[in-house]
C-alpha cells in the first residue's frame, strides 16, 4: 500500500482518539503505520530535508489541521485528545474527513482565512496548479498555510506556560527583536517590583529604558482601559515615560484608546501579534526546512554566446 496523503489520514486519525483518552502524537503515528500496512521502505521513507519521515510528517499534518478545525486539542505537550465536536464528526461523516468536511467548522475557516491565500492543502498544489501558479507562488501559499497553523500552536503553548514562564518567554523574544542589545534586559516580578514585569536598559547606563507588562490571559478575557491606565500609573512612579504591554488575548477599544490617550508611549501587543513574533523571530519554533529556488541567468548566457 503506497502511504496515504494527509487528508486521508484525518478520519482514521480522529477515529483513534475516538475512545475519549489522551493519546501521544508519538503513538497515533505509529498506529497509522500498523493501520495503513506500510511497508518497512515505506516506513523509513523521508521527506526532502531528510529531517522526519514521510507517514510521520503526514499524520502530523493531519493532526494540525484537526487541531485547527477543533476536532482534537492537546492538553498537554505531546499528547492529543478528541473534543465532543470531534466525535460529532465521526458520527456525520463516516467514510471521510477531508478539507471540504473541516470547512464546515469556524475554527478551520478563521485559520483559513489567516492564510491569506486561496490554496487548500499544506503545500497550496491542487487548487495553485489549477490557476497556473508559479512554483514562487506554491512556495508561498506553503509557508503561509505553514505560519498560520505554527501561531495558533505556538501561542496555545504560550498560553499553558506559568505566569512567571510567560513573562520569561516575552524576555526572551523582546532580546531576539534587538531590545538591551546595548545594555541589559530583565524579568523584575520575582523582586516584586509592582506594576512591572521586566525592565529593557537600551544603554548601558540604564539611563534609557523601556517598562515591560506581561499578561498570560485566556483567550476570551480580554484587556481593558483600568490595565491599561494602572501600567500608565507604574510607569510614571518610575518617571518613565515608554512600555509595551504583552497578553496573549486582546485589548478592548478602550485600552487602545488609553494607550493613545496618555503622555507615555504604551505599544500594545496582543496574542495574534504575539504569536506572530514568536514565529518570526523563531522563538520557540525551529527551521524545518529552507527551500531554495533558481532561475536561468540570461544575462550569463548573453555575455558568452
Amino acid at each position: 500500500m503506497t502511504i496515504p496523503d494527509f487528508q486521508s489520514l484525518m478520519r482514521p486519525v480522529l477515529a483513534h482518539l475516538g475512545d475519549g483518552q489522551v493519546v501521544r502524537s508519538r503513538a497515533v503515528k505509529d498506529s497509522m503505520v500498523t493501520e495503513f500496512a506500510l511497508t518497512p521502505e515505506e516506513r523509513e521513507q523521508m521527506i526532502p530535508s531528510g529531517r522526519q519521515r514521510v507517514m510521520d510528517n503526514r499524520v502530523s499534518w493531519a493532526l494540525t489541521y484537526l487541531a485547527q478545525a477543533g476536532l482534537i486539542e492537546r492538553p498537554v505537550r505531546g499528547q492529543v485528545e478528541i473534543t465532543p465536536q470531534g466525535r460529532a464528526a465521526l458520527t456525520h461523516h463516516p467514510e471521510r474527513i477531508d478539507m471540504k468536511v473541516l470547512e464546515d467548522y469556524p475554527g478551520y475557516r478563521a485559520f483559513k482565512e489567516r492564510t491569506k491565500v486561496v490554496a487548500d492543502t499544506p503545500s497550496g498544489v491542487e487548487t495553485a496548479q489549477d490557476a497556473m501558479a508559479t512554483p514562487q507562488e506554491l512556495v508561498q501559499a506553503a509557508v503561509s498555510q505553514n505560519r498560520a497553523a505554527l501561531e495558533v500552536e505556538v501561542l496555545n503553548r504560550a498560553l499553558a506556560l506559568s505566569p512567571t514562564g510567560f513573562e520569561d518567554l516575552v524576555m526572551v523574544l523582546l532580546e531576539k527583536m534587538g531590545y538591551g542589545r546595548l545594555g541589559t534586559i530583565a524579568r523584575t516580578s520575582a523582586s516584586g517590583d509592582a506594576g512591572v514585569d521586566g525592565i529593557i536598559s537600551q544603554d548601558p547606563l540604564g539611563l534609557d529604558r523601556i517598562y515591560v507588562q506581561a499578561k498570560r490571559y485566556a483567550l476570551d478575557r480580554t484587556v481593558d482601559r483600568p490595565r491599561i491606565h494602572e501600567f500608565a500609573g507604574a510607569l510614571l512612579g518610575k518617571q518613565g515615560d515608554r512600555g509595551v504591554y504583552i497578553t496573549t488575548s486582546s485589548f478592548t477599544t478602550g485600552a487602545r484608546s488609553e494607550a493613545e490617550r496618555i503622555n507615555a508611549r504604551i505599544e500594545l501587543i496582543d496574542g495574534a501579534l504575539l504569536a506572530e513574533l514568536l514565529v518570526r523571530y523563531e522563538v520557540g519554533v525551529q527551521v524545518e526546512q529552507r527551500v531554495a529556488l533558481h532561475r536561468m541567468d540570461e544575462d550569463f548566457f548573453d555575455s558568452i554566446g
